[in-house]
């Protein structure tokens, strides 16, 4: 039997008081993909930031590798990227990874510029980011995905800004992590034209509270 990589036990939030869900549970193994669909105001952004560690639960507790998430806070075993591309826009692109790696596991330099290369940002490596397009800033914080990390990765709205091209070669990335035994939980808008054999819904609209 596959160990879980994630586990929600009974879990419930309520926010401005109101029960967004309750009696939540989940229990994801290496190479699935879950994508938390519902209409706005169901919870699905408060549901990832749970499963990341950045909200507590109203009730119910999350288990990352068969302990509390909290006993990973020394040693990070996930990666959260939000809705916001979450970079500063005075750094450049090279310095925002070097900075947001340095959070978790530092990486070498010519691994950083890799990942711009694969994101289509090689050559705009010593441009601040405040120069950037809203889809190139986009894609200095997804490059993050093509860096060494954890092999977990929750995503809220990564196709956000993006081009066309570009949502097909994210689509195919995080469908190649989860074959390789990687784990995606994330939410989105966008109709995934590409999912990997451990691909699941979860529709927060269709549970009753």
């Amino acid at each position: 039997m596959i160990s879980p990589i994630l586990e929600a036990k009974s879990l419930a939030c309520e926010r401005d008081w109101r029960m967004l869900f309750e009696h939540l549970e989940l229990s994801l193994v290496p190479g699935e993909m879950l994508q938390v669909a519902g209409p706005n105001g169901s919870g699905k952004t408060s549901l990832l930031r749970l499963l990341a560690g950045l909200m507590q639960p109203t009730s119910g507790e999350v288990k990352l590798y068969g302990s509390a998430l909290n006993d990973h806070r020394a040693e990070p075993r996930l990666l959260w990227i939000g809705h916001a591309a979450g970079i500063k826009g005075l750094l450049t692109a090279e310095e925002n990874l070097t900075w947001l790696c340095a959070l978790q596991k530092p990486v070498e330099r010519a691994q950083i510029l890799q990942a711009l290369e694969a994101v289509g940002l090689r050559g705009y490596e010593d441009v601040p980011c405040h120069s950037l397009s809203a889809g190139q800033q986009r894609r200095v914080g997804l490059a993050r995905l093509y860096l060494p990390g954890p092999d977990l990765w929750i995503l809220d709205e990564p196709f956000t800004a993006l081009d066309i091209a570009a949502v097909a070669q994210l689509e195919a990335h995080l469908a190649a992590h989860c074959e390789k035994g990687g784990l995606v939980v994330m939410t989105t808008h966008h109709a995934l034209s590409v999912k990997p054999q451990g691909y699941r819904v979860l529709d927060l609209g269709l549970r009753g509270v």
